[in-house]
């Protein structure tokens, strides 16, 4: 492992740059941010080594970009695309793909009207997928794709404003350059996707004779990948990689994190911030009330002076079903059945949760409780809430639950949410209100200090 081989006085550096380029898979001159690129540059030999065997993941460092070719082992739900705080949904993904088609057919300039009308011509080849620029949540959606590339350095703003063409496309227009590189370097496929008939093909093997190297892997990249990585959720020879100090202790040398290890599995603590694509806790009122919320199931679930809550097994895993879905929606005018691969290898059969003989059980907390929770809350505190959500409790409660089910702390099933291991680390959550000091309204003290008595 290089990174044993880096002096102490510059680990810091090395690490730095395996955090940045494992948390954003593309580096440009401008995304994350300008000193991204060169620090890459910089470690990069030492980098690539690492990267592919602790991960198996590849590499490439251009002048421009810098690109992670990363396996997946299994689907994950719970970290879409996002623009600003909106989630991708389906449409704004097949924006995003239609989109960087157009950009990688057009030339050194493209206005976002040009864009959005190559990108309605092709929509039209997929079913039950449109764009009418007559409606404003079709823009919406495509100036949020067209958001995604711009912060990643695929396209430059010129000229005008890509919110006033969403308002009104008559009045509003946009310029942008395109920077060919980095479009040729956000869409490289590991296999020709015409050639998949289920999006099983895109996923790592799981193979029965994998060697201890490939099994190893595994378990480091949910290490990265997830929060928090359970046994419960291993087969038997993850648990075993999982259980080895060393297995942990190789990603925490490469990029600096701190280990915690309990009984029920391991996280990996961030304290730079800059690994986490979503940071717990944080700021803002969703990310503060799912702490608070947190604190109070953790509270609920360890009451001894409370009714012990039902125990419940977690449901089949969550890829079986985002699978069906995807798969349902691939256009099949676009495959080539002829030179598609159904072998075995390029369908592998969806990885079971909790393979164990005794299936391990969690305490259910009802939606109900959880809802009387939420309203509690904001009784209490809602003051210092966004205006959007002191408007809108049941999405607050929503967006709320959807973060710690992210983060693996819940996971949501029917009637409720099924309390996981590591929540109880938010046990005792203290809250402290900071009030404004009242404002000296200096106009009014002025008036009455030049005022005078009538009667004097």
């Amino acid at each position: 492992m290089r990174a044993r081989e880096i002096s102490p006085l510059m680990l810091e550096s090395y690490q730095r740059a395996a955090r940045v380029i494992l948390a954003n898979h593309l580096v440009t001159t401008t995304y994350p941010d300008p000193l991204a690129l060169p620090l890459l540059r910089r470690w990069t030999t030492e980098l690539r080594d690492d990267l592919l065997e602790l991960f198996g993941y590849r590499l490439e460092v251009t002048e421009t970009t810098a690109r992670l070719f990363t396996a997946a082992d299994r689907l994950d739900p719970t970290a879409p695309a996002t623009s600003g705080d909106r989630a991708f949904d389906r449409r704004r993904y097949a924006y995003l793909a239609l989109a960087l088609a157009a950009l990688g057919r057009a030339g050194n300039q493209i206005t976002l009207s040009e864009l959005a009308d190559h990108v309605a011509a092709e929509a039209t080849q997929v079913p039950t997928v449109d764009l009418s620029t007559e409606r404003f949540t079709d823009r919406s959606a495509l100036v949020d794709a067209i958001g995604w590339l711009t912060a990643r350095g695929a396209i430059r703003l010129a000229d005008g404003d890509a919110t006033g063409w969403a308002s009104n496309p008559d009045a509003g227009e946009a310029l942008y350059d395109i920077d060919r590189s980095v479009v040729i370097a956000l869409f490289r496929p590991p296999r020709a996707l015409q050639h998949l008939t289920s999006v099983r093909g895109l996923l790592t093997v799981v193979d029965e004779t994998a060697t201890t190297r490939e099994t190893a892997r595994r378990v480091r990249r949910a290490l990265v990948q997830h929060p928090v990585v359970y046994a419960d959720d291993l087969d038997e020879d993850e648990r075993l990689q999982l259980a080895l100090p060393r297995t942990a202790a190789d990603v925490a040398m490469l990029t600096g994190l701190v280990v915690e290890r309990r009984a029920e599995g391991i996280a990996l603590i961030d304290q730079s911030g800059r690994l986490s694509d979503i940071r717990f806790p944080s700021t803002g009122t969703i990310a503060q009330v799912a702490l608070l919320l947190a604190g109070e199931i953790a509270d609920r679930v360890q009451d001894p002076d409370a009714p012990d809550p039902m125990r419940i097994p977690l449901p089949n895993n969550r890829t079986d079903d985002l699978v069906a879905q995807l798969d349902s929606a691939i256009p099949a005018a676009g495959l080539l059945l002829e030179l598609a691969d159904d072998s075995p290898e390029s369908r592998p059969e969806a990885r079971v949760d909790a393979p164990q003989e005794t299936q391990a059980t969690y305490p259910l907390v009802e939606d109900s409780w959880i809802d009387a929770v939420v309203t509690e809350l904001g009784l209490r505190f809602g003051r210092t809430f966004a205006a959007q959500w002191q408007a809108d409790p049941a999405g607050l409660r929503r967006r709320s639950v959807d973060l710690l089910d992210a983060q693996r702390l819940v996971r949501k099933v029917e009637g409720g949410v099924l309390v996981l291991p590591a929540l109880a680390r938010y046990r005792g959550v203290v809250v402290t209100v900071r009030e404004r000091e009242p404002q000296l309204d200096l106009s009014t003290e002025l008036v009455n200090s030049d005022s005078s008595d009538p009667e004097e």
